[in-house]
């Protein structure tokens, strides 16, 4: 008589793997859940590090110094600066021939979301670049009076002439501008220097140069051999989370357990329908289903509940990092179309080694022992 007909193949295979998760609808729905959790996961974290990290290389590109002097063993991220600098080694940097401008900076940190205040003469600070673009208001004329960006005039409802408190220390806004020079806020120089209790010491250097940088550089070093002197080009090269030693464990960590998830989830899940469908699999396999099809079957299921549940997670990441960024314009986010891809084929990794304990039990069932399972 031959093979008995499959049916079920083709256009009723896939016909069976959307009645299986069908008849199961709250378990398939919280499993793909599960899943597009993962994939939030990784894509917020990756997104938030690499964010801060890129945004504060272009802040630091847009104050328009080619050199940054730092003090010896210095961090790459300014905001752990401390204030160790004789303000009078400007005077000696700025007499070097190949010198055009030297900015002092005093690098404070307000406690209240950690914002990076910038202590400056505002003049020489100013003259690195074209100048802040001021969309309201103008530069400060008093000790008490701060400049903020745009962005951090949105987070905080600023406005030209309110009050805003900075360091345990009431300002007066005098002017609201473009962001993109470093720091949220600016204040006098002086001022910050009092707060901090630093007379006559600064945080940091930014320098012009008029033309030759590397070369500008290299006498700047021969100044100050035990300081830290980069250009400004090699300081934006580094700010990058795939270049941080610091982020790469964290990064992986989320990564990991992000995987962990889809597995342990797919696995639950499959293990449990492979056991409520015992006689449904004795049923195929006495239809003539192979070992390979059955497998295939769990397997897909899987792989469809993967597919959906990467979906959903896409659309959850993108809605939540547009409301994360209406609510607070100051929390950069930048999801690259490369981490995109990789939590997805995460995902379909973690969903696929999880689905294989159960489908290989599966497609080992006896099909009598199946027909006979109640």
């Amino acid at each position: 008589m031959g093979n008995p007909p499959k049916p079920y193949r083709g256009f009723s295979m896939r016909q069976m793997l959307w009645h299986n998760l069908g008849a199961r609808p709250l378990r398939s729905t919280l499993t793909v859940i599960a899943i597009s959790i993962q994939i939030v996961l990784v894509l917020l974290i990756v997104g938030m590090t690499s964010g801060q990290v890129a945004d504060w290389g272009k802040r630091v590109e847009g104050v328009g110094a080619d050199i940054i002097v730092q003090p010896p063993n210095s961090s790459i991220f300014f905001a752990f600066s401390s204030a160790v600098m004789q303000q009078s080694l400007g005077d000696q940097i700025a007499a070097i021939p190949g010198v055009d401008e030297v900015a002092p900076v005093l690098i404070l940190v307000d406690s209240r979301g950690m914002t990076v205040v910038y202590g400056i003469d505002y003049q020489r600070f100013n003259a690195l670049s074209s100048g802040f673009e001021f969309l309201s208001g103008g530069p400060f004329q008093g000790p008490d009076q701060a400049i903020v960006d745009d962005l951090a005039s949105r987070t905080r409802r600023l406005k030209t002439g309110d009050k805003a408190t900075l360091l345990n220390h009431d300002f007066s806004i005098s002017g609201i501008v473009w962001h993109g020079k470093g720091a949220r806020f600016y204040i006098p120089l002086q001022t910050a220097q009092d707060i901090a209790g630093a007379e006559k010491r600064v945080s940091m250097f930014y320098v012009r140069s008029k033309g030759d940088t590397e070369r500008t550089r290299a006498e700047i070093v021969k100044l100050l051999p035990m300081h830290r002197v980069r250009s400004t080009a090699e300081y934006v090269s580094l700010m990058n989370s795939s270049n941080l030693p610091e982020l790469k464990p964290f990064i992986r960590c989320m990564v990991a357990l992000g995987v962990a998830i889809s597995f342990l989830v797919v696995l639950l899940t499959m293990h449990t329908m492979v056991l409520e469908r015992t006689r449904e699999i004795g049923i195929l396999k006495a239809l003539g289903s192979s070992r390979l099809d059955i497998l295939l079957l769990i397997v897909g299921e899987s792989l469809l509940l993967t597919v959906l549940g990467g979906s959903f997670g896409l659309a959850c990441t993108y809605t939540v990092k547009a409301i994360l960024m209406h609510l607070s314009p100051t929390l950069p986010i930048l999801i690259s179309w490369d981490w995109v891809v990789r939590s997805v084929v995460l995902a379909l990794v973690g969903a696929v080694a999880g689905a294989l304990y159960p489908a290989f039990r599966a497609s080992q069932a006896d099909p009598v022992d199946a027909l006979a399972y109640e």
